[in-house]
């Protein structure tokens, strides 16, 4: 598991009845963003997590907001070259 300060954590609840956690990664203390780290959950509290298999990372808004228009980009000049080779017949 990586993350980066600013990604979201979000645990699981690992039994029935038990509300899902999530928070915003403050600090990284691993290596090459490994755990531990320190996050702010939703509810106010900080605490340095160890996450286990129930838990996600999340990244940053930012990040996947830059993917989705790289993605869009690359779709738009594809159908754009489709359209050039179809008009021709």
């Amino acid at each position: 598991m990586q993350a980066a300060k600013g990604d979201r954590l979000l645990i699981r609840g690992n039994c029935v009845g038990t509300p899902d956690k999530c928070g915003e990664i403050v600090e990284v203390h691993g290596k090459a963003g490994e755990p531990p780290y320190l996050v702010r959950f939703d509810d106010g509290h900080t605490g340095l997590v160890f996450p286990g298999p129930d838990a996600m990372v999340e990244a940053k808004a930012k990040k996947a907001a830059g993917r989705a228009k790289s993605t869009a980009r690359a779709g738009a000049k594809g159908g754009a070259a489709r359209k050039k080779s179809g008009g021709g017949k």
